[in-house]
């Protein structure tokens, strides 16, 4: 390399995001499974409808068994020892138990982002919030829209 050329490395590439990723935390139930033992599924489900639920599997992410967080797009991992035959349940309580904490970075963003109004905890929990009845777009402090658009 001669002197007038910049050496450059290749930028970090994620792979994966995890829910300790985007909050910077590991909360308890992801390592206590007695934090989970009461989470009552059918009580949680509005209007007894568990078909969503059922799709909630336990899966795996850099080999740790997890959950997936479709609110956030993101995997929940599980610390503790899961009994067999318990799989899919605890991975179920687990999230729910992140979904109605309101400890989900897709939960966080409902306040500023979305567009319609909806209980900010979900339909899982009653007395929610509503966030989204007011929403405006976002404008660039000190931006213009451009003449003839």
């Amino acid at each position: 390399m001669s002197g007038h050329e910049l050496a450059y490395s290749e930028p970090e590439k994620i792979r994966s995001i995890d829910s300790e990723f985007l909050s910077g935390k590991r909360y308890p139930y992801q390592e206590d499974r007695s934090l989970v033992e009461d989470v009552d599924l059918d009580a949680l489900t509005p209007g007894g409808d568990l078909n969503w639920l059922e799709d909630v599997a336990l899966l795996e992410e850099d080999g740790v068994p997890a959950v997936f967080d479709r609110y956030s797009n993101a995997f929940l991992k599980l610390y503790f020892e899961i009994p067999r035959g318990r799989e899919d349940e605890l991975a179920r309580k687990v999230l729910m138990k992140h979904l109605t904490s309101g400890n989900s970075y897709g939960i966080q963003l409902k306040e500023k982002h979305c567009k319609f109004s909806q209980p900010e905890l979900g339909p899982w929990v009653e007395g929610s919030r509503t966030v989204g009845s007011d929403w405006q777009p976002p404008v660039l402090e000190g931006w213009e829209r451009p003449s003839g658009h």
